[in-house]
């Protein structure tokens, strides 16, 4: 299992696990349990390389898994040479607004973009001086001219025009401004003007709050907005897949805080951009474009503030009547995340005893037994199959691993059978929440 797994990872998985987080690298040393959605994943993934779009909607309870599941599709998908980012929903990050929240979202991605030399992100810079690279490489071709020759600043000119021709061919709505501040970024780049190359970038990424100091920095008429920042992430798909890239996937994780936006109409407007989304992946508008929703079955389900209070999208996103808990739909929009079995949990377990090890270069006296003694302490509390979640089982796990390292003499079945579960769920009733 684990004559793969860098020191790097190793490290972050049990890092993050002990902070109650996902990791951002290395989850696929540890994804137990969902191999036929992973299979389902990599089906969808050659539609995406072929040209199709797609969103998909990742449902689970509290704790289920969604946001380890969103981890593992980066990985999966900066394998099959995607670019990809990941963005939370949060009370200031939707995908409607007009104060700035939506543009929020949009800086939240760009600034999470990541390929699989920079699966960490922020890659932005390094996809737009690949771009260029090749420019100037198209432009030698074109001019019958050595590359290293295409860069000098007498051909400057002819870079410019290749790249606002090159841009205008595979980008729509807001192409011109797109163009303009990516030839901009170029004699920056090709400069060695840092500063230049900043405000290009904050451009691209919707920092910009007012169009007069975009003009001022960069001679542009227009700024990423509310409005019209979803057509420069299609264009960005465009632009990467121009480069060589199969595809952008992007994740959007904690889809409950548009459950949670307090006024209908502001709710029902976030639904009629998620429909807008959809319909333009599933009805061909976009290209090699995929969106990935994670929430709660509340956010999905609920006939007052979630999707289905939206007829349109309850329409779309109903469940194959024909899918049983037994027999699943994996090619339907909803993909609902099962919770891991204790068999599962315990295969987990027995991964992360390796890893730890692996990490601290030590060997912990802990064999099968003991962890199959550690789930039923746990798993035998009262209250335990109501609220129990992995992450919990998973940290307490850790910990026991960490006391024992640092006291070896330690008894450790004492120290397992000691251990106390609380209830991590949010403590707010989300059904009851009340409209204003």
């Amino acid at each position: 299992m684990l004559g793969d797994i860098k020191p790097k990872e190793a490290t972050a998985v049990i890092n993050s696990l002990l902070g109650g987080v996902v990791p951002k690298i290395g989850v696929q040393h540890i994804a137990v349990g969902r191999a036929a959605e992973i299979n389902a994943f990599l089906a969808a993934l050659e539609d995406i390389k072929n040209g199709h779009s797609m969103v998909k909607f990742w449902i689970g309870d509290f704790g289920s898994g969604k946001s380890f599941m969103m981890h593992l599709l980066n990985t999966v998908a900066l394998r099959q040479k995607f670019v990809v980012a990941n963005a939370d929903f949060t009370p200031e990050n939707r995908l409607y607004a007009n104060d700035g929240k939506a543009v929020a979202l949009y800086t939240a991605i760009m600034d999470n973009i990541a390929i699989q030399t920079r699966p960490e992100g922020g890659a932005l810079a390094v996809l737009l001086e690949k771009w260029i690279e090749q420019a100037i490489a198209g432009v030698a071709q074109e001019s019958g001219i050595a590359p290293e020759v295409a860069r000098q600043p007498e051909h400057a000119d002819v870079v410019r025009r290749y790249i606002t021709r090159t841009i205008n061919n595979i980008t729509e709505v807001g192409g011109f401004d797109f163009g303009l501040v990516v030839t901009k970024y170029y004699e920056g780049y090709i400069q060695d003007d840092e500063q230049l190359r900043k405000n290009a970038l904050r451009w691209l990424k919707g920092e910009y709050s007012t169009k007069t100091e975009a003009r001022q920095d960069l001679g542009v008429r227009e700024i990423i907005d509310d409005q019209n920042y979803y057509d420069m992430l299609k264009n960005f798909c465009k632009l990467f897949v121009s480069i060589g890239y199969s595809g952008f996937m992007i994740n959007l994780d904690e889809a409950i805080n548009l459950y949670k936006i307090s006024t209908s109409a502001m709710r029902e407007k976030n639904y009629e951009k998620i429909l807008s989304i959809y319909n333009d992946c599933f009805q061909g508008k976009v290209a090699n474009f995929f969106v990935n929703f994670a929430g709660t079955r509340e956010f999905l389900e609920n006939e007052r503030r979630g999707l289905f209070s939206y007829q349109a999208l309850k329409t779309r996103l109903e469940t194959n009547k024909f899918e049983t808990a037994g027999v699943r739909d994996f090619a339907q929009p909803v993909l609902k995340l099962m919770p891991l079995s204790h068999t599962e949990i315990f295969v987990l377990l027995q991964n992360l005893k390796q890893i730890f090890d692996f990490n601290y270069k030590t060997f912990i006296p802990v064999d099968d037994n003991d962890i199959q003694l550690f789930m039923e302490e746990m798993f035998n509390k009262p209250g335990a199959n109501e609220f129990l979640m992995p992450r919990e089982v998973i940290r307490d796990f850790l910990n026991v691993l960490s006391i024992l390292r640092q006291n070896p003499d330690i008894d450790k079945r004492k120290l397992i059978s000691d251990i106390e579960i609380a209830d991590e769920r949010p403590q707010e009733s989300l059904q009851q929440i009340e409209e204003i």
